[in-house]
């Protein structure tokens, strides 16, 4: 896979005071598709693609352009904004390879830019990382992780794909394909509709064999949900940004404990035994401190509403309920021992039975 790398300007130092920016939102098509899955790495880069088809950018006209760029021209240089963002105007160009053609968000690591490759004749979204040390070194990170992917799935079939990657202007710019919408977009533009079960099927096989193929490369992906699985086609998704998630809203330790089992169960008492004493303080007499040590009223309501696992899948499945039930609770256990692993998992009836009904 060929590499870039374009230093235009010397690393400065820049006003690292945190501040939270509002995200944009997406173009979403109306309609849910079939889904096919893929893989993308790095800090919410999948949360900022969009699903226009690929097209040559006609003149834009916006109030961000104030003057015209010689075609292939740099822009003039600015300085970044008081967090390291870069600073940039539609129409203008990044190195004299790629014009910008519109945002497509941002978040805690950068932004990402939908920009036109006058090498390749594409749409292509552009990561760039804020200009600090900490999302610099992160952003390496994770482009040797890409470049890792990219070498075992060379028919791009499993991971979102790595163009190249460059340093611009202090800005560690990272190249991917351009893709469609998150799940969660869709499943928000259409008011939270369940997926029919076979869609669901679907989704969920092609999640496992894109997981089964990271753990074969000793990489874990550990934030897997609705915003990370991108939609590539009406048949085919593709997954990204490999950092952390939670199946549960709260950001309070013990309360997403108490969560974890009313939902799934005790948490099996060889495991609390073996806590280390950071943990020591949530449990009690070999069991979860729960509801005694509740923070609020509120918390042990919202802990006290959730239903258990099987409750929840029947609210929503008429049929193969079972299966996916005896599926859900063996990649959920608690003890990793026990779980299965995601190659495991593309052998359970929920998939094979399917499979064979097919036959």
């Amino acid at each position: 896979m060929e590499m870039e790398r374009v230093t235009e300007f010397p690393i400065r130092q820049l006003d690292r005071r945190p501040r939270k920016r509002p995200r944009l939102g997406w173009d979403v098509l109306p309609e849910v598709p079939k889904a096919q899955l893929g893989l993308f790495c790095g800090q919410d880069v999948g949360s900022v693609t969009s699903y226009a088809p690929l097209r040559q950018p006609s003149n834009i006209s916006s109030s961000l352009i104030v003057k015209e760029v010689a075609q292939n021209g740099s822009p003039p240089w600015r300085e970044d904004d008081k967090d390291g963002h870069y600073m940039f105007e539609l129409g203008e160009n990044i190195t004299s390879r790629y014009k910008i053609h519109s945002k497509m968000g941002e978040g805690t690591f950068g932004q990402v830019l939908e920009c036109w490759d006058r090498e390749r004749k594409e749409m292509v979204a552009i990561k760039i990382v804020r200009g600090l040390k900490k999302y610099r070194e992160a952003a390496m990170i994770e482009v040797d992780v890409l470049q890792q992917l990219g070498k075992h799935d060379k028919d791009g079939n499993r991971c979102v794909q790595i163009r190249n990657w460059f340093d611009y202007r202090n800005h560690v710019c990272i190249v991917f394909e351009k893709l469609g919408p998150s799940l969660y977009d869709f499943l928000r533009k259409n008011n939270y509709r369940s997926f029919p079960i076979d869609l669901a099927r679907e989704i969920g096989r092609q999640l496992l064999e894109c997981v089964a193929f990271m753990h074969d490369l000793r990489l874990i992906h550990t934030d897997l949900k609705p915003e990370n699985i991108l939609l590539v086609s009406p048949d085919y998704v593709k997954v990204p940004d490999y950092k952390g998630g939670a199946l549960f809203q709260t950001h309070e330790n013990l309360e997403h404990l108490a969560m974890m089992e009313k939902v799934l169960g005790p948490i099996p008492a060889h495991m609390l035994k073996r806590a280390d004493r950071s943990a020591e303080k949530y449990i009690r007499k070999g069991k979860l401190d729960w509801p005694e040590g509740a923070a609020s009223r509120e918390s042990i309501r919202a802990v006290l509403k959730l239903p258990r696992l099987q409750n929840l899948v029947m609210q929503h499945v008429d049929h193969s309920a079972g299966d996916l039930i005896n599926l859900l609770q063996g990649l959920l256990r608690y003890d990793p021992s026990e779980r299965l692993t995601a190659r495991e998992a593309l052998r359970h009836p929920f998939f094979s039975r399917d499979h064979l009904r097919r036959l």
